[in-house]
């Protein structure tokens, strides 16, 4: 039989996280040659823990709780590597606790490795609920990323992922970072899943657009490298147009450059140590056996 752990970061989402578990219930129930864990990270919430109960369809559940707050990617990080180390496993699923990324969609994760065991598979956004100004801005975030990095990153955290890969990224500095962004650039032969993105179950969404900017730049700053090269490569053509289009073409190069100067600066949230040591950020673990 085969395992499967769904791991969920969750920060002051409990009434969320709760009805998550109990939507996923009824979907994990109809796979019967697999075996379901479920690992919560409580990244340091300042909202007192209600009682939470394991739904049937899980074999196990555990929360474990944080010293201090590291932010969403972070804690997918640290899961991660704790679920390599500490736990017996095929596949994890990572997913947000805020009902974003819709439990009903697990049965197409799983599918997916049913039909190529040995493939990943990331569930690529195909429609969202965001309002108009979010979805513009994450279709420039795209078009930013695909240019400046020959990359299509259409998927976030939502995710199944075999043993193998996680091995593969759990020692990556990048993960400390970007985890959609790890996966493209360490992992080959990926699956793709289509996905809605949901909505949340209870409250705002606690992504400012500082946020989000961070997050995009983030993605990118993984390859920074390529970046930097393509971005040399774009100002070399640019510079042939100076006499056409004159002042235009200078303003873009100057952008290109504090681009380049932004994506060095980002990429140094990436800290092979910190992801290392991670584990010391652990408070405790709190097995629900009921």
């Amino acid at each position: 039989m085969k395992k499967i752990i769904i791991l969920m970061p969750t920060y002051n989402d409990w009434d969320s996280l709760i009805k998550l578990l109990e939507e996923i219930n009824p979907v994990i129930k109809n796979f019967k040659d697999f075996e379901f864990k479920c690992i919560i990270v409580n990244d340091c919430s300042t909202i007192e823990q209600p009682e939470i109960f394991k739904p049937k369809g899980f074999s196990a559940l555990k929360i474990i709780n944080m010293k201090k707050n590291k932010g969403h990617a972070r804690c997918n990080a640290l899961g991660l590597r704790y679920i390599n180390s500490n736990e017996t496993f095929d596949y994890v699923i990572i997913m947000d606790s805020d009902g974003e990324d819709r439990p009903v969609e697990i049965k197409d994760l799983i599918n997916k490795i049913i039909e190529k065991p040995e493939n990943s598979v990331v569930a690529k956004r195909v429609k969202r609920s965001e309002g108009l100004i979010f979805q513009t801005l994450y279709q420039i975030h795209k078009l930013i990323t695909l240019i400046f990095t020959a990359k299509k990153v259409n998927f976030g955290n939502y995710s199944c992922l075999t043993k193998k890969d996680i091995n593969t990224l759990s020692d990556k500095a990048s993960l400390w970072s970007s985890f959609s962004g790890s996966i493209k650039k360490n992992l080959t032969n990926l699956n793709e899943t289509d996905s809605i993105r949901g909505l949340r179950y209870f409250g705002p969404s606690k992504m400012s657009l500082l946020n989000l900017v961070v997050h995009s730049f983030s993605i990118i700053a993984v390859f920074k490298y390529t970046v930097l090269l393509r971005s040399t490569f774009i100002i070399i053509l640019l510079s042939f147009l100076i006499n056409t289009l004159g002042s235009i073409v200078i303003i873009f190069q100057i952008l290109i450059v504090f681009f380049n100067l932004l994506i060095f600066i980002v990429s140094m949230r990436e800290n092979h140590k910190a992801l290392i040591e991670s584990s010391n950020n652990i408070l405790n673990e709190n097995e629900i056996t009921h």
